[in-house]
């Protein structure tokens, strides 16, 4: 038993670390990205900008329904015995089909001339583009699930850190030379993801993971995997196809009712919105590793605690960003779009508020996958996706249609209310299971978003008039004020941050050497 205590700290110790350094090189991801975001969405303009949102999008839900959430099940398995290459091959196998998938719907609706009705007003070569754009995105992703399943996370995470200053240098370098426009912008990504494949690929097979190894996949293997994948996906497959339509069906009212402008408002509030989801966004992955390997355990008391020592705290850094780019939403803009993307207003407000349960979704989500409760998992998405499609229809439609003709700003309403009802039902449903207190986390919400929605707010109302000539430097100083503001707080009331008296201590003590 003292074995198996000391072992099971060692587990802890080395979670926490791999998480802090992810942590830390997603902190220095921000602050790229903020240099990104304030040259990219003011070099395309709203319009250019909108169109690369759409046509992205758009792929990114048809890639995830074909893929069915496998990469997540893939993920889970390879977590539990990573030195299985025969479902790695089976899985690249599976990758290839799901590219040809793509590549077929593409050319299929070119060449019946349906493009004009699916993407309409965008160039062919642009949407043959953000195809190949959707399909560089789910690979790489898959890589870093890989990556963290092996318990490379360290390297891996250094690998994107440098894809991410090569990329700045590249950018900025193409900002002032003038030549950044909508197709060198997708070759940009092209050259980034392909430079992030090749890292991915060599640390793995420098971990003694390779990829290419030559491992006989017999057809008897194929349909073990298969049915087990099938046994994993296809409760999804419903609530995939429902939720991808949904999706879908928003970006296309969105593109048809309010046109290509608005599609890139609501494009910057979601490129801001990811920048406030990108801390907690690095916990998923892991988290679910320590979920599929206590799940196999079968160590519920475990997988509590670990619920419980860290979802309300990534709940609550999710809080502490969106909170504050909600209030401060102008000076926001004016960094980040300039003046083209002042009408977008309402629409970052709104979103900004979206990676908060954002953040519990993919945590709590973790949980259910790891679990197998699949089925469970497709019920609420179904029940969701039909709420939501009639809400987008009367928030973004025009008033000859009985809409409300809320354009960006009605989408990023829609996309916030769903996100909240469709996370709390799944934390309903799995606080049992996992013996936790839903009543005690939706109240957690609550306390945490209103007190610092009213920090942020109390700190802008104060700097803004001194600093009214100065805006990004009454940014910056709203955002010191704030943050003293919800450090003290939650240093003396932790339960705020979700936290236990000793778990700062606890935090600090996982820096030393």
């Amino acid at each position: 038993m003292p074995l198996l205590k000391k072992m099971s700290s060692r587990t802890t110790d080395s979670f926490n670390k791999r998480y802090l350094y992810k942590l830390t090189t997603n902190f220095a991801g921000l602050l790229i990205g903020l240099i990104s975001q304030t040259i990219i969405p003011r070099s395309l303009g709203p319009r250019a900008y909108g169109d690369f949102n759409y046509l992205t999008g758009f792929f990114s839900q048809l890639i995830s329904f074909l893929e069915l959430n496998t990469s997540t099940g893939y993920f889970t398995m390879l977590s539990k015995n990573p030195q299985d290459s025969r479902l790695v091959r089976f899985y690249m196998l599976f990758g290839i089909l799901v590219c040809l998938a793509v590549f077929f719907f593409t050319s299929s609706s070119h060449i019946m001339s349906l493009h004009m009705y699916i993407w309409p007003g965008e160039q062919i070569g642009f949407i043959y583009l953000a195809a190949g754009f959707g399909l560089f995105t789910w690979i790489t992703q898959i890589l870093s699930q890989m990556a963290d399943a092996y318990g490379l996370t360290v390297t891996a995470e250094k690998a994107k850190m440098l894809q991410r200053l090569l990329g700045l240098c590249l950018l900025v370098w193409l900002f002032v030379s003038g030549k950044l426009d909508l197709t060198v912008f997708f070759l940009y990504n092209y050259a980034l993801f392909i430079f992030l494949l090749a890292a991915f690929i060599f640390i793995m097979q420098r971990g003694g993971f390779s990829l290419f190894k030559r491992t006989e996949l017999t057809a008897h293997h194929v349909r073990l995997y298969a049915r087990e994948s099938y046994t994993y996906g296809h409760p999804l497959f419903v609530s995939g196809l429902i939720g991808m339509v949904a999706n879908i069906f928003d970006m296309w009212l969105l593109q048809v009712m309010s046109g290509s402008v608005e599609q890139g408002f609501f494009g910057l509030s979601t490129q801001i919105g990811a920048l406030c989801f990108l801390f907690t966004g690095a916990m998923t992955p892991l988290l679910m590793r320590e979920f599929s390997i206590v799940h196999a355990e079968n160590d519920i008391g475990r997988m509590n605690r670990l619920f419980e020592k860290y979802i309300p705290p990534m709940f609550s850094i999710a809080a502490f960003f969106s909170c504050f780019v909600s209030i401060n939403a102008g000076k926001v803009i004016h960094i980040f779009g300039s003046k083209q993307y002042d009408a977008a207003l309402w629409a970052v407000t709104v979103m900004a508020f979206y990676p908060i349960h954002q953040t519990y979704g993919q945590l709590v989500a973790s949980a259910y996958f790891a679990m197998g409760k699949t089925t469970l998992y497709r019920n609420i998405g179904i029940f969701v996706s039909a709420v939501g499609v009639p809400m987008s229809f009367f928030l973004i439609a025009s008033p000859e249609y009985l809409g409300a003709s809320a354009g960006a700003a009605g989408l990023a309403i829609k996309m916030v209310v769903i996100n909240i009802i469709s996370v709390n039902a799944l934390l309903f449903y799995i606080s049992k299971p996992i013996g936790i207190s839903f009543v005690h986390y939706l109240r957690h919400q609550a306390l945490c978003i209103g007190f610092m929605t009213v920090t942020a707010y109390v700190t802008a109302i104060i700097i803004d008039p001194l600093t009214k000539d100065h805006m990004i430097t009454g940014f910056l100083i709203s955002g010191i004020i704030y943050t003293i503001a919800v450090s003290a707080f939650a240093f003396f009331i932790p339960s705020v941050a979700g936290l236990k008296k000793g778990d700062i201590q606890n935090i600090l003590k996982t820096f030393r050497p």
